[in-house]
């Protein structure tokens, strides 16, 4: 019964909020049955298109299990072939190793100590006296078939002769390329496997020529090396001299080629902020010296009036002392106060240019500040266009960051013992000119007492 009320409610309810309100009973029955004709048939529809579904859903599951079954038998079909397979290879190279026996191991050893060997003499300096030693290796580093005894022997030769070379000094005559790229047949000095040297010039040693492997370095090391390599190519045999061996077989001589000197580096890498920091230490420079002179020559004439004590007119003490002389009657507050303007009048003379030198000093690491700031925006736009795969391409901006800042420093740093210097020696000066114009003041009290 409470059900049933509850229903008629929710009709009500819903009749009334689908506008159309029951006036009589009547009307609510006829309603209330409507509504359930059409929820009826709603519930009908559902439960078809739901059936609908299932079947199709029954389908599709039967469909997915027939393509499970087809793709386990498969697996199964494949599992087979492998086992097949595997046993067939297991077959094969049991009956490789019976008929190969010990000898496998063998050829694969031999075929890479030849390679192996190949390599270190194609890169090595002795190849420049005993050319196509390396043509048998090359054929049994890619051979097929099993080595005889004699390329064995051959194989074992070529090591032995590369040790014992490696420990001897040996003149021959080769085809040197020079510098300016000609070539000519010239006495080369070998020195183990680490250096070649010919005329006193070091030589380097190319691989990848197909002619000539000998050739001339464009740069050559210091003079001191130079003069090393001319004596051992002068010295006669037997004879000991001191040489410098490149234990890395010439890579540390090209990379002597590839480094720059240091005015290069200004050059190529300093950039207007480099010329603008070395033009202002030339300056601060000429004008250290300049100022060197002047104190140099002051101090001479102010030790000279010392000595003499006579007022003159031709350096800073001779006329601070010319004002007492000039005013021998004047108190001593007044001749005090006339000194005093003396000295200072004396005193910015001496003086002159130390304050510029100051300005110089201060101005240069600022440049060279400049200068790496430069630098760093080259080098992040060199990232920006390439990118960081190559960090060749960020070391123009990254070289000119660091010498611009090395150029200000070794500005800076004279310029300021050069400007403490000269300081010191202008108030050396100054003190001497106060020290005697207090002697004088006391002198001249002693007097009128």
């Amino acid at each position: 019964m409470r059900r049933l009320l509850t229903l008629l409610a929710a009709l009500a309810l819903t009749t009334a909020a689908a506008g159309l309100p029951a006036q009589t009973l009547d009307e609510l029955a006829r309603t209330v049955r409507e509504a359930a004709s059409v929820e009826a048939q709603i519930n009908r529809e559902r439960e078809a298109r739901f059936q609908r579904e299932r079947d199709n859903q029954r389908q599709l599951l039967a469909e997915a299990h027939d393509e499970l079954a087809g793709e386990n038998a498969r697996s199964e079909r494949l599992r087979g072939e492998y086992d097949s397979n595997e046993r067939t290879l297991a077959d094969l190279e049991t009956t490789l190793a019976e008929r190969m026996g010990s000898l496998g191991e063998l050829f694969g050893v031999v075929r890479q100590a030849a390679g192996d060997v190949q390599a270190a003499l194609d890169d090595s300096m002795v190849t420049a006296q005993a050319s196509g030693r390396t043509d048998v290796l090359a054929d049994l580093s890619q051979r097929r078939e099993l080595p005889t005894v004699a390329e064995l022997r051959q194989l074992w030769s070529a090591m032995v002769t590369e040790i014992a070379e490696s420990g001897k000094v040996v003149r021959f005559t080769a085809p040197v390329e020079r510098s300016s790229g000609e070539r000519e047949e010239r006495e080369v000095v070998r020195v183990g496997v680490f250096n070649a040297v010919s005329g006193g010039l070091f030589l380097d040693w190319d691989a990848a020529r197909s002619d000539t492997h000998l050739v001339e370095l464009p740069r050559q090391p210091a003079g001191r090396f130079a003069r090393m390599a001319e004596r051992l190519q002068q010295a006669a045999p037997g004879e000991v001299v001191p040489m410098s061996v490149d234990f890395t077989r010439g890579q540390i001589l090209r990379a002597v080629v590839r480094s720059k000197t240091p005015v290069e580096r200004v050059r190529e890498d300093g950039g207007v902020v480099g010329y603008v920091i070395i033009s202002i230490g030339a300056v601060g420079l000429l004008l250290s010296l300049w100022k060197f002179g002047s104190l140099s020559r002051t101090g001479r004439r102010i030790r000279l009036q010392v000595r003499e004590g006579v007022a003159g007119g031709s350096n800073p003490l001779g006329r601070v002392l010319a004002v007492c002389s000039d005013n021998p009657d004047t108190d001593l507050e007044t001749l005090e106060l006339k000194l005093d303007e003396a000295i200072l009048r004396e005193t910015a003379p001496l003086e002159t240019g130390l304050g510029f030198i100051k300005v110089l000093y201060v101005v240069a690491p600022l440049l060279g500040l400049l200068g790496t700031v430069v630098g760093m925006i080259a080098t992040f736009q060199m990232i920006t266009l390439f990118g960081t795969g190559d960090p060749r391409m960020m070391a123009g901006g990254i070289s000119t960051a660091l010498v611009t800042t090395v150029l200000g420093l070794v500005v800076a740093i004279p310029l300021t013992l050069l400007h403490s210097y000269l300081q010191a020696r202008a108030r050396a000066l100054i003190q001497v000119l106060e020290e005697q114009a207090a002697g004088m003041i006391a002198r001249r009290a002693e007097e009128r007492q």
